[in-house]
């Protein structure tokens, strides 16, 4: 058996350093099992002040959720818009021109380093509380996902149809619409839908600075300590998110569904039949554009105000430069320590729930088919629960402080990283488990040594992912008393010390920039 190289060695023992820090940040957190016995009380309270929900009239219940999900149409549509032309530019094969390209993927970049919090409180001081600034921030910073994947999407394409195009003599965006667009349009359908997801749990999040919808009556309740409205509405968005999360899905199988037999058109027609799939895309197609419409007109944008705002836009980002530590770098840099701490423990604690949960959930490992589509709902209910509310839920039960901040992360590391793990058990050989199943090898011996080698790679990098993540996540969750440096960017923002605000920002981004090294790093060693 020939000998570990030097960069395999070294990527298990970062892995494992990696690990042994999510260890020990735990145990340093007091994260143990009497911590969570002592809040037993503070539990049975929190349900007798919780219950009954008390939720708002029909109406005002109805307008909150029209305004909500108006706004994150409008901010998915835009970072859509934005998202196409940048990746075209970012695309290898679409862009030759590497100033370009790379001026391209550094704008995707950096509009993803950029947390929508940030950029919510920067439109709020332009263009006021409303609408506008969480359309703006909600739709730039998904540019950073979006962008990258549509990016990846295009480069991913085959060149056949392209060229046949090309070799017609068709111009530039000739061959894009026609060459390009028809096989990357499923997975800008099916990236948009999800990004949609995303979008509807972030806007609870921005209503803590005072963008308008459900996030923000929820924010209002809570700093009321109004716990049965509070819980209430955070159970409408629940709602609404387990059934986004279940449409996407739905229209996304939809999309890429192959067609079950090829109809010719009859001699002498030109346009194809109206087929039982090209029926259901119309659908889909009139469905959203309505859907955007009537989202454009219930987020009341106003382009008028959109440009007076833009009049004013230079004198703001003026106050959030040159960056300022107001007197406390060192309460900043132990603020971001415990940052990282929180990130580590929520990983682990998340990764070692989600392993189970996950394998579970996937097809080809779940005992019944039952079993696996309950643990696959079990991750859908929990990704659809907005970490902020879990932050709030936790403080209110342990406290203010990084024992909360870090048990909301965890749980909602379990709603990502369960489904990931799933995924990647299912994309697994079916020819090498078939080939260990063949020698007479029981379920599990199968699974150990057919299932889990494959997907091993694949799930330490969804660990770093979900490590990135929660380093962003935590630094937010402070903004409701959760711990880490959340606490100072919110300060910082109330009390206008705007260059303070880009000083946590610019912590935050080299913390995140090291992660993101370390796990491309590891993803080229292990490749």
């Amino acid at each position: 058996m020939p000998a570990p190289s030097g960069p395999g060695v070294a990527a298990t023992a970062v892995v494992l350093a990696i690990l042994g820090a999510g260890v020990w940040a735990a145990a340093d957190l007091g994260i143990n099992v009497a911590t969570l016995v002592d809040s037993v009380g503070n539990a049975a309270d929190f349900a007798q002040r919780m219950f009954p929900l008390d939720f708002p009239p029909v109406a005002e219940l109805l307008r909150l959720c029209g305004t909500t999900l108006a706004i994150v149409v409008s901010a998915t549509l835009l970072s859509v818009l934005l998202s196409v032309p940048a990746a075209v530019l970012a695309a290898g094969n679409t862009t030759p021109n590497r100033v370009a390209r790379l001026g391209a993927r550094a704008a995707i970049v950096l509009a993803r380093a950029v947390p929508d919090v940030v950029l919510a409180i920067v439109f709020i001081r332009v263009f006021g509380l409303g609408s506008m600034a969480g359309v703006l921030a909600m739709g730039l910073h998904s540019v950073g996902m979006v962008g990258k994947l549509y990016a990846d999407a295009v480069e991913q394409i085959d060149e056949g149809p392209r060229t046949a195009v090309r070799a017609g003599g068709a111009g530039r965006l000739q061959e894009l619409a026609s060459g390009v667009l028809p096989q990357v349009l499923p997975a800008f359908v099916s990236t948009a839908l999800h990004r949609f997801d995303i979008n509807l749990r972030v806007s609870v999040l921005l209503g803590f600075v005072g963008v308008d919808g459900l996030g923000f009556a929820i924010a209002s309740a809570f700093r009321e300590l109004d716990y049965q409205r509070g819980m209430a509405l955070a159970f409408v968005v629940l709602v609404l998110c387990v059934l986004a999360e279940l449409l996407s899905g739905a229209i996304r199988r939809g999309l890429t569904r192959p067609p079950t037999s090829r109809v010719r058109p009859a001699p002498g027609r030109v346009s194809p039949p109206w087929t039982a799939s090209r029926l259901r895309r119309t659908v889909y197609g009139l469905v959203t554009a309505l859907v955007v419409l009537a989202s454009l007109w219930g987020a009341e944008l106003s382009p008028a105000g959109f440009v007076d705002g833009l009049g004013t836009l230079g004198t703001t980002l003026g106050l959030f430069w040159p960056p300022e530590t107001g007197g406390i770098l060192p309460d900043l840099l132990a603020a971001l320590w415990v940052t990282v701490k929180i990130a580590l423990a929520a990983t682990l604690l998340g990764a070692v729930l989600a392993l189970p949960i996950g394998t579970l959930a996937a097809r080809n490992v779940a005992p019944s088919p039952r079993v696996g589509a309950a643990f696959r709902g079990l991750i859908v209910l929990i990704r659809g629960i907005p970490e902020l509310v879990l932050a709030v839920v936790f403080v209110v039960l342990t406290g203010l402080g990084e024992v909360a901040g870090t048990l909301a992360l965890a749980v909602g590391a379990v709603g990502l990283l369960g489904k990931l793990v799933a995924d990647s058990l299912e994309e697994v050989d079916e020819r090498v488990e078939n080939a260990v199943r063949a020698t007479g090898a029981t379920r599990w011996q199968v699974f150990a040594s057919a299932t889990v080698p494959q997907a091993a790679p694949a799930f330490v990098g969804h660990v770093l992912y979900q490590l990135d993540v929660n380093i962003r996540s935590a630094t937010l969750l402070g903004i409701v008393g959760a711990g880490g440096i959340g606490f100072y960017l919110q300060n910082a923002s109330r009390v206008l010390e705007f260059g303070v605000v880009t000083t946590v920002l610019l912590l935050v981004f080299a913390l995140a920039m090291v992660v993101e090294l370390i796990a491309v790093w590891l993803r080229r060693v292990a490749s």
